[in-house]
C-alpha cells in the first residue's frame, strides 16, 4: 500500500536519505523510529509529495501521491499539529477541508466526535486548543476522508495516557478495517506494543525492518537494538528547503 523504493535525497552536504526501502502493507502498523536527524521526515514529506528525491519513489497503492486526483480520499496524514488558522475554530477548520475534498458538511462532526473534539470544544478557535487538542484536530482532519493510508508523525505529542491509549485503541481499529499505518515517533515503548513491523533509520538507511518479536528475539529488547543500531545519537537536523 505504501511503498518506499532506493528513495535517496541530499542537502548541500548532509545526505538525508540513502536508499531507503520498505513497505506498509494494507491493514498493518509500521512504527518508523529513529534519532533525529535520521531521515524520518524528509521520507513522509517526499511520501506527501512535500519534497522531491534526488533518486527512487515513495508510493501509494502504486502512485504518487500527486498523482492521485483527490488525494485525501487516499492517504490521510498529520505532519504538524500547528497547520491550523489559529482563529479559526476546529469545525470551521475541517468544513473548509470537507468542501475543499468533495464531501458533506456532516463528515465534519463524525470526524469531530470520533477524535473526542465534540460540541462545545468544536466550537473553540484553534488558538484556545492545548498541544494535545490540536493533535486530535489534526487526526481528525486526517481521518475526514475516510483514507486507506494514514501517514502520522508523532501523533502522540501532547496527548496524556488516556489520550495515548485512546490513540492506540484508534489506529489499531483503522488497522483491522484494512488500513495503512506509518507511524513515525520516537516513543519506543508505546511503538513497541502497538506496530506490527517496526523499521528503524539512521543516517539516512534502514537499519533493521523486522516485526518487534523477532527483534527482541535478536537483541533482547527494542531499546537495546534501537541504540546498538543508531548508537543513541542524534544528527543535527538540517534546513529542509521544500523542494
Amino acid at each position: 500500500m505504501i511503498t518506499f523504493t532506493d528513495l535517496s535525497k541530499r542537502y548541500r552536504d548532509t545526505v538525508a536519505l540513502d536508499g531507503v526501502s520498505f513497505g506498509v502493507q494494507a491493514g498493518t502498523i509500521v512504527g518508523l523510529l529513529g534519532p533525529n536527524g535520521a531521515g524520518k521526515s524528509t521520507a513522509l514529506r517526499i511520501l506527501l509529495g512535500l519534497g522531491r528525491a534526488d533518486a527512487g519513489r515513495a508510493t501509494i497503492a502504486g502512485r504518487a501521491y500527486t498523482d492521485w486526483p483527490n488525494p485525501a480520499l487516499v492517504a490521510g496524514s498529520l505532519l504538524d499539529a500547528d497547520c491550523f488558522h489559529p482563529g479559526r475554530t476546529a469545525r470551521e477548520s475541517l468544513r473548509l477541508a470537507a468542501r475543499t475534498i468533495g464531501l458533506a458538511p456532516g463528515r465534519v462532526d463524525e470526524v469531530l466526535d470520533e477524535v473526542g473534539l465534540p460540541g462545545t470544544a468544536a466550537g473553540k478557535p484553534v488558538r484556545a486548543f492545548s498541544l494535545g487538542m490540536r493533535q486530535r484536530l489534526g487526526l481528525a482532519s486526517a481521518l475526514l476522508g475516510r483514507p486507506r493510508a494514514l501517514i502520522l508523525d508523532e501523533p502522540s505529542n501532547g496527548l496524556d495516557p488516556q489520550g495515548q491509549r485512546w490513540l492506540a485503541g484508534l489506529l489499531r481499529s483503522r488497522a483491522d478495517q484494512g488500513c495503512a499505518v506509518l507511524l513515525s515517533s520516537h516513543q519506543l515503548a508505546d511503538v513497541e506494543q502497538l506496530a506490527d513491523r517496526l523499521v528503524i533509520v539512521g543516517a539516512g538507511k534502514v537499519l533493521a525492518d523486522d516485526t518487534p518479536d523477532r527483534l527482541r528475539a535478536q537483541h533482547g529488547s527494542i531499546a537495546d537494538v534501537y541504540f546498538t543500531l543508531t548508537g543513541g545519537n542524534d544528527r543535527p537536523a538540517h534546513a529542509e528547503s521544500r523542494w
